[in-house]
This record gives C-alpha cells, sequence and structure tokens, in this order.
C-alpha cells in the first residue's frame, strides 16, 4: 500500500514495491514453519523489507530528506558551534532535532559521499546497537530459566524478537528510508530495559541520551521516574532524574545559548507547525484538521496538546505505574494523544506507540522483574514447613544413637567394682 500510495520517484515508494516482495516471501515461509513466530521468516522479512531496499536506495543515492537534514547540521555544528540555520526559509533549511541528532552526521562530514558514511546506516546501527543492549541486559545471568541453559535460551528468544521487531513495517520502513526516529525508539527500548531490571542510573542515561536526539523521547524521562520511585525508592528515582535531566542539559544548553532565535525557529515553533514555513511533516490527523477547520487552529492545538500532557502527568502521580509494561503504555498514551493533536505531524511517528506496546510485553518473558521488598523477619517461614514464630524456642537437635548415656555400674554383693550394665544404646559401631 506504501509503495502505490506514494509519489513516484521517492524512497516510500522504492520501500513499498521492494519490501511487499519481501514480505511476501516471509509469509510462505511462516506458512511452511510448525512453530509460531520463529526465526526463519523473520530473517526473511528483516533481508526483504529491510536490508534489500537500504542497500538498493543506498546505491541509487535516494534517502529520506532527515539525511541530508542531519548530515547539514554536524557541519553547521562544526563551522558555527551550533547546528541550526540563523536564517532558515526553505523546508530543508530547518532543523527540528536536538543537538544529538547531529552526531549521525559526522561520518559523512569526515569521509564524504560514501555509502557508508551516510547519516542512513548510522541511524541504523544506533538503532541495532540500542536494542542488542536491551536484549543483553534482559538476559544478563538468566533469562527464562535459571542457569547458563536459561542465558542461553533468553538470548536466543530476545534475538528473534529483535528480528521480528526490525520487520515490523513501521521499523523497516524508516530504517530503510533513512528516518530518524529508529535510534531513539531503540534508546527508549534501552532505558525499559534498564528499568525492568532496576539499574535507576544507567536507565536515566539512555533515557537522557534519547532526550538529546528528539523531543518526542522527553515524556519518557517522567514516565520512567515514577515508575523507578514505585519498584525502588526516592533514591532510585533522584538517580535516574539526575542522570537523565543532567545529560539532557549539558547537551542542549551550548547550543540553545550560542544562538538562541536559530535554536527556538528550528526546534520550537517549526516542528509545532508555528513558524512562516509550514513543515513537511503534515497528516490528515485530528490535528492538522483542527488546523484547517477552525479559527485560530494553531493555538487550540497548542492548547490541547499541553491539556493531554497535564493529564498523562497527573496520572503519574495519582496512580503511578508499577511494571515496564505499565510504564511503557502511560507513555505510548502520552506520545498517541502528542501525535493526533499536532498539526505537524507523521503517520510514520508510530514507530513510538507501536513498538512500546509490543515490545516491552515481549521482554517481559526474557528477564523476571527484580524481587519484591524483603519479608519482615517475624513473618519469614520455611518453604514447606511449620511457621517459625519469633518467641518459639530453637529446635533441639537429636541425640545421636552413637553416643546414647552413659552404661551403669551394678555394685558387686563383695564390694568390688561390679559389672557393667548395657544401656539401651551400644556404642558399638553400626554397620
Amino acid at each position: 500500500m506504501v509503495g502505490l500510495a506514494s509519489p513516484d520517484h521517492t524512497s516510500q515508494k522504492v520501500w513499498g514495491l521492494v519490501g511487499a516482495a519481501g514480505y511476501a516471501c516471509a509469509a510462505l515461509v511462516a506458512a511452511r514453519s510448525s512453530t509460531p513466530w520463529a526465526r526463519t521468516p523473520a530473517v526473511v522479512a528483516v533481508t526483504g523489507a529491510a536490508a534489500v531496499p537500504l542497500l538498493y536506495l543506498s546505491v541509487i543515492g535516494r534517502a529520506q530528506m532527515e539525511v541530508g537534514v542531519v548530515e547539514r547540521a554536524a557541519e553547521l555544528l562544526f563551522s558555527t558551534g551550533t547546528p541550526y540555520n540563523p536564517a532558515p526559509h526553505a523546508v530543508r533549511d530547518f532543523n527540528p532535532y536536538l543537538p544529538g541528532m547531529a552526531l549521525f552526521g559526522i561520518p559523512h562530514l569526515l569521509f564524504g559521499d560514501t555509502p557508508f558514511a551516510s547519516a542512513r546506516v548510522w541511524f541504523l546501527v544506533g538503532f541495532l546497537a540500542a536494542v542488542a543492549g536491551a536484549v543483553q541486559v534482559l538476559t544478563r545471568g538468566g533469562g527464562l530459566t535459571t542457569g547458563p541453559s536459561g542465558t542461553a535460551r533468553g538470548a536466543t528468544a530476545g534475538l528473534t524478537g529483535a528480528f521480528w521487531l526490525i520487520a515490523c513495517p513501521v521499523v523497516a520502513l524508516p530504517l530503510s528510508i533513512g528516518g530518524v526516529d529508529p535510534p531513539v525508539i531503540g534508546l527508549l527500548c534501552l532505558a525499559l530495559a534498564f528499568t525492568q531490571r532496576g539499574q535507576a542510573g544507567r536507565a536515566g542515561l539512555a533515557v537522557g541520551a534519547a532526550a538529546v536526539l528528539k523531543w518526542t523521547a522527553c515524556p519518557a524521562i517522567p514516565v520512567i521516574v515514577a515508575v523507578l520511585a514505585v519498584r525502588g525508592g526516592r533514591r532510585a528515582a533522584f538517580r535516574c532524574a539526575a542522570a537523565a535531566i543532567g545529560l539532557a542539559v549539558l547537551a542542549i544548553t551550548p547550543a540553545a545559548l550560542v544562538d538562541t532565535s536559530a535554536f527556538y525557529q528550528n526546534v520550537v515553533l517549526y516542528p509545532l507547525g508555528l513558524g512562516p514555513t509550514a513543515s513537511s511533516a503534515q497528516s490528515p490527523l485530528l490535528g492538522h484538521l483542527i488546523v484547517l477547520l477552525l479559527p485560530h487552529g494553531k493555538a487550540v492545538t497548542t492548547a490541547l496538546i499541553a491539556l493531554s500532557a497535564v493529564g498523562v502527568g497527573a496520572s503519574l502521580l495519582v496512580r503511578p505505574p508499577r511494571t515496564t509494561v505499565a510504564a511503557a503504555d502511560r507513555l505510548a498514551l502520552g506520545l498517541l494523544l502528542a501525535i493526533a493533536l499536532s498539526p505537524a505531524t507523521r503517520i510514520g511517528y508510530a514507530i513510538y506507540p507501536i513498538v512500546l506496546i509490543v515490545w516491552p510485553r515481549f521482554t517481559a518473558r526474557l528477564s523476571a522483574d527484580p524481587l519484591p521488598p524483603a519479608i519482615p523477619r517475624a513473618n519469614r517461614h520455611t518453604t514447606g514447613g511449620p511457621r517459625q514464630t519469633a518467641c518459639a524456642p530453637p529446635p533441639q537437635p537429636a541425640p545421636c544413637p552413637r553416643t546414647g548415656p552413659r552404661p551403669a555400674t551394678i555394685p558387686a554383693a563383695d564390694g568390688s567394682a561390679g559389672t557393667t550394665k548395657p544401656t539401651r544404646y551400644s556404642e558399638q559401631p553400626t554397620s
């Protein structure tokens, strides 16, 4: 459908036509497989719907507009100290991403127009590295079962799940054409994996790194902090918040101070559709329709987005999520509201809610949640035995059959020492 609906000579059309063949081959392989969700059809789908289109588009030099934007941002960063054009006019002049996204354009700055220096390739590398890290975190020291075999089974299941994740059309499409969202959602998956393991500091660094790339990752910070506050206490929540906010502030503040006007035009006004130049990210969703049909539609959509953010934030205080699955669902809900109400959005942003709903449910099987709080000592009892109370005396050891009481001596009638009377327990060794 993407191939037929997209305009000619676009990367989306090429992906749709090539990917359709890949998905058809994967469907044939899956029909012949006796195991549901097996790895082989996933590998076929990844090859046909992601790898082949990516290679073909790289050879013919066709990519999404975001690739050129990020590569020019890297050039501006090294030449002017900020990745933002101070006087943008055309759509290609705007850089709506946060400063960290310019790092993916550094290889192109260093090595020029070579296929492997394209920012599109490094978007893919960043996504794969983040997902591989999430699987490693969840399967380390356990997995589906305990012991080394459990680790191996967990890693195998995690690898299969990663293949199916990449094969999903909302992921395969941006990976092939050069979308900027895959590395962001990959880092969010890594942050959720650290959260599930109870590693608050690392979770904060992962979600902070995602927030340095794009605004869409920023709502994940309060959600992850909320679930860590429930599971690990205030100290864990503080460590996560300090790491995430500290990293984001250190990365964003310099670029915002070098040229505040350029930062405001590119990162705030343009993504919200409030600038003089209309964003190319437009889809017939609710926010876009409000702008078209209602007077002062941009102000209405901005107010609705603010109200939805306040509502989701209040829900974190009233009923905070207690599991990573619940946290991912809450984050997906907030992003869905923002995507639907934003006047400048794309259907491709569906990668966020879809991955956040599906991936944590799969990874919940790879690693058990951290242990619950310790049971008070007075209430502990041994497994399979009677409950021990705090006042009960400790059980006395049974007498050893080889060390009974000493034999009694019976005096003889003549006053001699007499004979020894055997007692119940014998000191003779038993065979």
